[in-house]
């Protein structure tokens, strides 16, 4: 049973590297090899990873973006309003939520959905203090259509939600093992950053993040860590064995020369 043994309460000789996490994961992850739609592998094999970090006490919650549903600034190509692809946009995460929440409940882990906006035959409307008591009852939660208004990311949106609760660290799931200071794809020698503050990362215009994300982070003092997810034991290994996965970026100095 990929849950076996999982009941939401810490190992005794597990230390956990953060207690409260917030993921932010592109909804790309979920469609799989096909980049459309959802390819229900990949969102069990998510699923099935968030099941074993749950299981270990980490107190879990996520921001899915939609762009394997509808992307918005693809759709304003056929004469839509920003806005309006914007809340198109927002409703294709609701979609994903919805799936993965449903794959968590049948890995019996609890998992909640809470909308930006309001739909609530389908899901809770966001509200701070349940939030907060989804995550001390042991639920993973799960947030959808981002902040509710347009010209705002979903990667601000986790910035703001990881803030609102309180989290520990806010972990990006990309397609890449973590920063490097070029393009990996187009420059082979392109040099991995384990470590950099939140102000290299602006003034290097990482591109991981947009850069009222990592603002916002930055003056909550949320440490972000950047990983591939789609790298099987990826997520448990930075969160519950405590590996060297990933690039962390947070206050302190980083010795980019080293």
């Amino acid at each position: 049973m990929p849950n076996g043994g999982f009941g939401g309460a810490s190992s005794p000789e597990l230390k956990l590297r953060y207690k409260r996490v917030l993921l932010k994961l592109s909804g790309e992850v979920l469609a799989g090899p096909e980049r459309f739609g959802l390819d229900f592998q990949s969102v069990e094999r998510i699923g099935t990873e968030l099941a074993e970090v749950h299981g270990a006490g980490v107190e879990l919650s996520l921001v899915i973006g939609g762009g394997n549903i509808l992307r918005g600034r693809e759709i304003q190509k056929l004469g839509i309003g920003r806005a309006q692809a914007d809340y198109m946009g927002m409703l294709g995460t609701v979609i994903n939520a919805l799936a993965l929440q449903d794959v968590l409940e049948k890995l019996g882990v609890p998992a909640r959905v809470q909308t930006a906006i309001e739909m609530r035959d389908v899901a809770e409307p966001y509200v701070r203090r349940r939030a907060l008591h989804h995550l001390e009852k042991g639920r993973v939660l799960i947030f959808a259509a981002g902040t509710g208004h347009p010209f705002f990311s979903t990667d601000t949106t986790a910035a703001l939600r990881a803030a609102e609760v309180g989290a520990d660290c806010m972990v990006k799931g990309t397609k890449v093992d973590g920063i490097y200071d070029c393009d990996p794809k187009t420059h082979p020698e392109a040099r991995f950053l384990p470590r950099l503050t939140y102000t290299e990362a602006l003034q290097r215009d990482i591109e991981v993040m947009d850069a009222s994300a990592f603002s916002l982070c930055r003056e909550n003092r949320i440490p972000i860590l950047v990983l591939n997810i789609q790298r099987p034991g990826c997520l448990a290994g930075a969160l519950v064995r405590d590996e060297p996965v990933g690039t962390v970026v947070e206050e302190r100095t980083s010795d980019l020369s080293s």
